[in-house]
């Protein structure tokens, strides 16, 4: 008995989500506060940091308030009954600045989203985010990961140097298109240090379907980090916000091993699609 009891304790080992670096943990099932029913005004990292604990309603630039919410989706067969949360151009935003900065200035990163998209909206022609923490102004430095307008997913990090989209200051990492209407486990890499580093883009396992670089700038300030769109976008709100369901997000401050990453898709896939 006591080697069976050793057998399943190291698969669940195997499988676990990383805990060293965990910088964010966004679970639709957990740390939400609800108004009006199902809409979303706020959402609780689950992630053991000391900052960046919550992400809230942005109601300053919209015409309405608490149009930005998004909506809850519970019971969702596709994801084996848990819950996603529905966003049509709206947002929630971390307001601490700097929490999110060690991303792309050194640390490196690893990012993995359980995600299904909608037809996009017209906005900035191939723009439809769902998470970025670019800054708001100058050469919006930071990190985003984003769909063009048919639903191909894409993924970039903005050093600082220049404002170009797209350029080798701000590369942009092609993948496959989402399939409307089903969810899948996508993410990206990005490794530490200075220099020229490699980012990877990740859709349904830890095989990358794109690979690219960039160089990291220490001095590069991003900003607040937003999940629904690609920054706290007070000035037009929804413009370059994407259309979809968001059910798990998480980010690592570093970039996690092969092995960590495959166990964590692993996990992932096992828990929410049953496979």
């Amino acid at each position: 008995m006591k080697p069976l009891l050793l057998l399943i304790a190291s698969a669940a080992i195997c499988h676990a989500l990383p805990a060293e670096g965990l910088l964010l943990d966004l679970d639709a099932a957990k740390g939400l506060t609800l108004e009006d029913g199902d809409k979303v005004a706020a959402w609780e990292n689950q992630a053991p940091a000391a900052k960046g604990k919550l992400f809230v309603k942005q109601d300053e630039g919209r015409k309405e308030k608490g149009s930005g919410r998004p909506t809850l989706r519970t019971a969702i067969p596709e994801l084996s009954g848990k819950p996603a949360l529905v966003f049509r151009r709206q947002e929630l935003v971390c307001m601490d600045e700097d929490t999110f900065d060690g991303l792309t200035t050194g640390k490196g990163h690893t990012w993995l989203a359980i995600i299904a998209v909608f037809p996009q909206q017209d906005g900035l022609k191939d723009v439809n985010s769902f998470f970025g923490n670019l800054r708001n102004g100058a050469k919006y430095e930071g990190i985003w990961g984003c769909l063009n307008d048919d639903n191909t997913l894409w993924y970039g990090v903005r050093n600082s140097l220049t404002f170009g989209r797209f350029d080798k200051n701000n590369p942009q990492l092609l993948g496959p298109v989402l399939e409307t209407g089903k969810f899948h486990v996508i993410g990206g890499r990005m490794a530490a240090g200075t220099g020229t580093v490699k980012l990877e883009l990740l859709a349904r396992s830890a095989k990358p379907v794109a690979t690219g670089e960039v160089s990291v700038v220490p001095a590069a300030n991003p900003s607040k980090m937003a999940v629904g769109q690609e920054r706290d976008a007070i000035e037009h709100p929804g413009y370059e916000s994407f259309d979809g369901e968001i059910a798990r997000f998480l980010i690592w401050e570093r970039p996690l091993t092969d092995a960590e990453l495959t166990a964590a898709i692993t996990t992932l896939q096992e828990t929410y699609m049953g496979r």
